[in-house]
C-alpha cells in the first residue's frame, strides 16, 4: 500500500467552495478531438436549442459530461424521469428545494479497449432505498457525503467524494462496459445536489480551470455552456469537493 500522510486533527480548515481561474496563457497544443460531445438547454427566448462539438478527452471535459448512466431517476414536478426522458425547463426537485432545469450535456462512452469504467450501486448498498434499486454512475460523478468526522478534518460537514473513491467490490463496484454507454450530467443556475434513484450527487460544475488549458480550449468548453455568461456563471461549489486522495486519507484515519 502506497504512503499516505495522515490528516491533521487540529486546526480544521474551512475549504473555499469559490469558482476561480487564473490567467489563461495565450499559446496552448489543443489535444485531438477524439470525443463527441452533446448539449442541450434552455435559451433566453425559453426554447431548447442543442449543439454537439468533438472535443478532447481531458478531465475538464470529461467530468462535466460523464456522470449518470441511461436509466438514472431523477425526481421532477411531473414525479420520477429517466435521466434519457429529462428536457430543459423541466423542474427537478434538488436537496436545496425545487429547480429549473437549465442544461443536459451527453456523451457515449466507448470501451474501445482502454480501461474505461463505471460504477455500478447495488440496490440499498447505501442504506435503506439508497439506491432504490441498481444505480450505474459515470467516471465523473461524485456523491455526497455526510460523514460524522468531515467537520473535524475539513471544516465541513458534507463534502462531495468521487464514486472512485468509495469502489470496495461491494456497495459500489467497477465494471467495465462491453458495448457503448451514454452518460449524462444536469445543469441548475448554480451547483446543486439532487438525489438521484436515491443517492445524493452534484450537478455539472467545471470546480478550478486550470490556466494550462488555454484561451482555444477554454472557448470550445464554454460553447457547450452558451446560456452562461462565461465561466464566473458556474458560480460558487455547493460544498467542498475532495479528491481521490484526500477521500482515502478520510478512510484511513
Amino acid at each position: 500500500m502506497p504512503h499516505r500522510e495522515p490528516i491533521a486533527h487540529h486546526h480544521p480548515k474551512q475549504r473555499s467552495t469559490a469558482w476561480t481561474v487564473r490567467r489563461v496563457p495565450n499559446t496552448f497544443a489543443m489535444p485531438p478531438l477524439s470525443e463527441r460531445y452533446q448539449a442541450m438547454w434552455l435559451g433566453a427566448d425559453g426554447e431548447i436549442d442543442d449543439c454537439v462539438r468533438m472535443g478532447p478527452r481531458v478531465p475538464l471535459f470529461t467530468q462535466s459530461f460523464g456522470a449518470l448512466a441511461r436509466g438514472a431517476i431523477v425526481p421532477t414536478a411531473q414525479g420520477p424521469v429517466a435521466v434519457e426522458d429529462l428536457l430543459p425547463g423541466m423542474r427537478v426537485a434538488t436537496s436545496q428545494g425545487p429547480e429549473t432545469l437549465l442544461w443536459i450535456g451527453s456523451q457515449t462512452l466507448v470501451p474501445n479497449g482502454r480501461r474505461r469504467p463505471l460504477y455500478r450501486i447495488p440496490a440499498e448498498a447505501l442504506g435503506l432505498g439508497r439506491p432504490s434499486f441498481d444505480l450505474v454512475l459515470g467516471p465523473a460523478a461524485r456523491i455526497v457525503s455526510r460523514s460524522g468526522t468531515l467537520r473535524d478534518r475539513i471544516g465541513s460537514e458534507a463534502a462531495l467524494i468521487p464514486v472512485e473513491a468509495m469502489t470496495d467490490g461491494m456497495t459500489v463496484i467497477e465494471v467495465a462496459p462491453i458495448s457503448s454507454v451514454q452518460l449524462f450530467h444536469l445543469g441548475f443556475a448554480s451547483h446543486r445536489t439532487l438525489s438521484v434513484s436515491g443517492v445524493e450527487l452534484e450537478s455539472v460544475h467545471p470546480g478550478r480551470i486550470d490556466a494550462s488549458i488555454g484561451r482555444e480550449l477554454l472557448s470550445l468548453y464554454m460553447s457547450m455552456f452558451p446560456h452562461l455568461d462565461g465561466p464566473a456563471g458556474f458560480g460558487k461549489l455547493a460544498m467542498p469537493r475532495l479528491s481521490l486522495d484526500e477521500a482515502g486519507q478520510l478512510d484511513a484515519a
